[in-house]
């Protein structure tokens, strides 16, 4: 199993392209990703571990917002409650349809609401009396460089991010809840984001100006005597990050100019971090490759000699 899992989506056009007359250029079969040169008509094809097409609702391959969720939330839940910390971000252009798919509609939840759903469903199937679970949940965006708490929001002042020597990262003085049920984290998510910064754009009406995190504090303990509990903790966080954007498309000035300039920023540098992660994990895995290889050899050696 990968680590890391990639998935592309594709939304419908929205009423600004539909005016153009656009054309689709995109097709999806699969795990595959084909992208039409629209000058000289030359296909170009992708390969990513899901390639959700969610152009025409007709389609019979047609992507909802559950098949998104199959493929993407309901994997990371199990790993949560493996005790693995895990993460899903939505990275793409400006209107590229990232808050659709994280938060979703009034009628179609997202992946955030159904993975959250979903957790407290699965804690009440457990039926475990030696089981005992503690969900927490906190709710930050990064606006203009500067950290916010949406679940605090006339904080004052810009929060801290420090790092832990045993547990990495973390944003101090971040308000961190105890929840009991989905619907005390679905008021939560309402309170948070209607505390968000968005602005309106060319591309978007309602633009995300900042990138935003939804994180979940997962404990298991198990009584395993009269004297000895185990604790498993997991961290799960949901990312919806702000789209890149370029000036001219968007038509931004002033305020909003400075906002597009942060966002593609920070973006930059998680593409470094992510570019950096990638290389790290390749050198592993050709160092592995090849200690596997030199080991078959000395067999090998070893094999040729008894022979003799």
């Amino acid at each position: 199993m990968s680590s890391v899992k990639v998935a592309v989506r594709v939304r419908p056009f929205n009423s600004r392209e539909k005016k153009r007359k656009a054309q689709n250029i995109v097709q999806m079969e699969s795990k595959s990703t084909k992208v039409t040169n629209p000058n000289n008509g030359k296909p170009n094809t992708f390969a990513y571990d899901f390639s959700h097409c969610s152009f025409d609702r007709s389609d019979p391959n047609f992507a909802s917002q559950q098949k998104v969720y199959d493929d993407l939330g309901t994997e990371m839940l199990v790993h949560a409650f493996e005790g693995y910390n895990v993460c899903i971000f939505a990275y793409g252009q400006t209107g590229a349809g990232k808050s659709y798919t994280m938060m979703g509609g009034q009628d179609d939840e997202g992946i955030i609401p159904r993975l959250c759903r979903d957790l407290f469903e699965r804690i009440e199937k457990v039926g475990d009396a030696s089981m005992e679970y503690s969900v927490e949940v906190s709710y930050l965006e990064i606006y203009n460089e500067k950290v916010r708490d949406l679940l605090n929001p006339r904080s004052a002042g810009n929060l801290r991010v420090r790092e832990h020597p045993v547990l990495g990262p973390y944003v101090e003085d971040l308000t961190k809840l105890v929840v009991s049920s989905y619907g005390d984290i679905s008021n939560l998510m309402d309170e948070g984001n209607k505390a968000r910064t968005v602005a309106s754009t060319n591309m978007n009406a309602t633009s995300s100006r900042s990138h935003a995190v939804f994180s979940i504090i997962f404990t298991q303990r198990q009584k395993v005597s009269e004297d000895v509990v185990t604790e498993r903790q997991s961290k799960i966080s949901l990312v919806d990050l702000a789209g890149s954007e370029r000036a001219d498309s968007t038509g931004a000035t002033g305020d909003r100019l400075k906002e597009g300039a942060n966002i593609n920023r920070s973006l930059t540098t998680l593409g470094k971090v992510i570019s950096a992660l990638a290389e790290h994990s390749n050198a592993e895995r050709k160092k592995k490759k090849h200690e596997e290889d030199n080991d078959d050899g000395e067999k090998k050696k070893g094999k040729k000699k008894k022979k003799k």
